[in-house]
């Protein structure tokens, strides 16, 4: 395996990072559950390299069933408490440090049932804009309803499939 071509091609660096304090707001907060989520670098912010997200999740039972993405990949890393990670597999209790790596059409799903808060890095490769499904499902939270037709298309557009 070799580097990629170059994408950036003058002779000289330029600045062009972003820094987001760690006490900043989080965008996303999802109510049923107490999760929330820190949209640390979206697509849109990566120019469709990646997207990385802060998932915390709030002490009662939380997060998706078995699916998988055709596009992206999906990695996680945990940052606190135990998280049940799902390889497609097996489910494994993930605690500070584990790192799971799902390419693309790896069945997954992660959950917090430990009882506790528990947070985690999520990673999707390239950079697909999630945010639009991470807030429709709040919304879905608050009373939103689809038709059968209307989810089938939402979940096609953010390349999930649920199994």
């Amino acid at each position: 395996m070799s580097y990629p071509d170059p994408k950036y091609l003058a002779d000289t660096g330029e600045i062009s990072g972003t820094f987001r304090p760690a006490g900043d707001e989080p965008e996303l907060t999802y109510t049923r559950s107490g999760t929330t989520v820190h949209y640390l670098a979206t697509g849109a912010s990566t120019q469709g390299e990646f997207g990385l997200y802060r998932w915390t999740m709030g002490p009662g039972p939380g997060g998706p069933d078995p699916h998988f993405h055709k596009a992206i990949s999906e990695s996680f890393y945990v940052l606190s408490g135990v998280v049940s990670l799902y390889d497609g597999n097996r489910w494994v209790n993930g605690t500070p440090g584990d790192f799971l790596f799902i390419p693309e059409g790896g069945i997954h799903a992660f959950k917090n049932q430990s009882g506790e808060v528990a947070s985690m890095l999520l990673l999707f490769a390239p950079g697909a804009p999630r945010e639009d499904y991470f807030e429709t499902l709040e919304k879905f939270g608050q009373g939103l309803t689809m038709t059968d037709e209307e989810r089938q298309e939402f979940f096609l557009r953010h390349d999930t499939y649920w199994l």
